[in-house]
């Protein structure tokens, strides 16, 4: 039988987290292991996980090592605990009954029909109003319907979030795993990314889940501001460091030309502080750590 992981990575968030435990617990194709990563949480999320989810394998880490570094030890972890595909999202993403049934019959069914394994699945992420949740958007291939039909709705995209994310272990194999050193923004874009380059993803529309975001805003350094400026730097550092090596210099000018364009009119230092980031990119190359 197919073993099922889901890989929570969760940080202060016990209110949301238990909605989040609950919606798993409630899936048509339940997982047949949850790992909840905790980044050295204060609150209550100890006991929301054994309240909710008694049965979820708890890790509690000493240190906040960011979602990228949670995500990157929650896959190892059920990669080496013999997952055969592994569900990774947020501790704000609650999925419908059926959201991960979905997405591993879009998978089965694009394999049956095209002969081709899929690396990665990704599900439609909405707001909480029900509109469309702009930050977790996929970035889709040039052929993107080429394979869509009524009977199994599916696109091909190149890259997606870690908000319901269904990853198959021979991919997991193939390509290592996240780049835990990203700490936040753009290891999930990166790591899909990666995956893509055996073949393009799968965005499974009827799969569905529900962000839980104060505000309904896209990924843009225009809306760089003071307070949010710490994850802004990250991603800047990230994506240059990213595309280096995918891309080369010519993808990183196209990136950083993006971004400046973006900034025009913010305060020039919140500007310098996010080329700073830019440049440290170039020279911030983490390895890719492969699984065992």
């Amino acid at each position: 039988m197919t073993k099922l992981a889901a890989v929570i990575v969760t940080y202060n968030r016990s209110e949301k987290l238990g909605r989040v435990l609950r919606a798993l617990n409630d899936q048509t194709r339940k997982p047949d292991v949850v790992y909840v990563i905790d980044n050295a949480s204060t609150d209550a999320t100890a006991d929301v996980v054994r309240e909710n989810y008694s049965d979820a394998t708890y890790v509690r880490l000493n240190e906040n090592i960011g979602g990228a570094g949670g995500f990157s030890l929650g896959i190892e972890r059920a990669y080496n605990d013999g997952a055969d595909l592994v569900w990774v999202s947020d501790d704000d993403a609650y999925p419908q009954t059926d959201a991960v049934q979905n997405l591993l019959s879009g998978l089965a069914r694009f394999k049956q029909d095209t002969g081709r394994a899929a690396p990665f699945a990704c599900s439609h992420v909405k707001w909480t109003d029900g509109t469309h949740c702009e930050m977790n958007t996929p970035d889709t291939v040039w052929d993107w319907p080429r394979h869509y039909s009524a009977e199994n709705p599916v696109f091909l995209v190149q890259s997606c979030s870690f908000v319901s994310c269904l990853i198959p272990r021979w991919a997991i194999k193939a390509h290592g795993l996240p780049i835990a050193e990203y700490f936040i923004w753009f290891d999930d874009a990166e790591y899909t990314l990666r995956l893509s380059q055996t073949h393009p993803g799968l965005f499974v529309p009827n799969s569905i889940v529900v962000h839980d975001l104060p505000e309904n805003k896209g990924v843009n350094y225009g809306l760089v501001r003071p307070d949010t400026i710490w994850k802004f730097k990250f991603g800047a550092r990230n994506e240059t460091s990213a595309r280096l090596r995918m891309f080369g210099y010519a993808g990183v000018a196209e990136f950083w030309l993006r971004v400046h364009r973006q900034m025009k009119g913010r305060p020039i230092k919140l500007r310098l502080s996010i080329y700073r980031a830019l440049v440290s990119g170039l020279f911030f190359r983490p390895k890719i750590r492969q699984v065992k």
